[in-house]
């Protein structure tokens, strides 16, 4: 006996339940659709809907505002009077010193070292400068020194020749026949050359005092004055002589 034919010949357990419930699955699906053809095999239904339009919507009722009522009086409380408080004068804090900067010394530079070529050049210059600068101080000096001679010299002159000329006018003044009516004191000017020996060579009239009465009686009295007075120092005499002569004169 092969191993097919005992396996054919032995049943299943469990076959026999599976049949069974296989063939009543089948049976409720087939009743189902029998039923469900049936009910749809039945007359239409009619339906009748009738259109209509609603009614506008009436209007809607004005709203009537209600005044507001006034808002309430809020009555502030006045603030109490605040209390100053009494100031008290701290004293101010010292201020604090400022801190001496430290000082920075400063090295000493070095020295350069000497050139005797250089020094000796130095020093004959500043020797030529000093020589000339005393040179042009003394020449300075005595250009002050005959500055100063000659301007006494010059004084000296004048006034010798001022006291000479006095003495020549007092002369010819004792020997003027003045006019009458000559109004005011008129000035006459004379040049008059003179010999070594004070004779009286010519006599020109540089100036007219206005009144030729008055310079003829001039004109005469220094030719008759001649020889003119010589003055005291017999370096001052001079040739030429300007003379000046006024009416009122004394």
């Amino acid at each position: 006996m092969t191993a097919a034919t005992l396996s054919y010949g032995r049943r299943e357990p469990a076959l026999g339940p599976s049949v069974a419930l296989s063939a009543f699955t089948h049976v409720v699906l087939i009743a189902v659709l029998f039923l469900g053809v049936r009910f749809q095999s039945s007359p239409p239904v009619t339906v009748e809907v009738e259109l209509w339009e609603p009614p506008p919507p009436a209007p809607p009722a004005p709203v009537v505002e209600q005044p507001k009522p006034p808002p309430p009086v809020v009555v502030k409380p006045e603030p109490e009077p605040e209390l100053k408080k009494p100031e008290i004068a701290l004293p101010e804090k010292p201020k604090p010193k400022p801190k001496p900067e430290p000082k920075i010394e400063a090295k000493p530079k070095p020295k350069p070292k000497a050139d005797p070529t250089f020094d000796k050049t130095m020093r004959e210059q500043m020797a030529r400068e000093q020589q000339q600068f005393a040179t042009q101080e003394r020449e300075r000096q005595e250009r002050q020194m005959r500055e100063l001679i000659a301007r006494q010299q010059a004084a000296a002159l004048q006034k010798a020749l001022a006291s000479w000329s006095d003495k020549i006018r007092g002369k010819v003044r004792s020997n003027i026949i003045l006019p009458q009516d000559i109004p005011g004191n008129p000035e006459a000017i004379f040049d008059v050359a003179l010999l070594p020996t004070g004779e009286v060579l010519t006599v020109r009239k540089r100036k007219s005092s206005g009144h030729p009465a008055y310079d003829d009686a001039v004109e005469r009295a220094i030719m008759k004055s001649s020889p003119l007075p010589m003055p005291d120092d017999r370096s001052v005499f001079r040739r030429d002589l300007e003379l000046k002569f006024h009416p009122q004169d004394r």
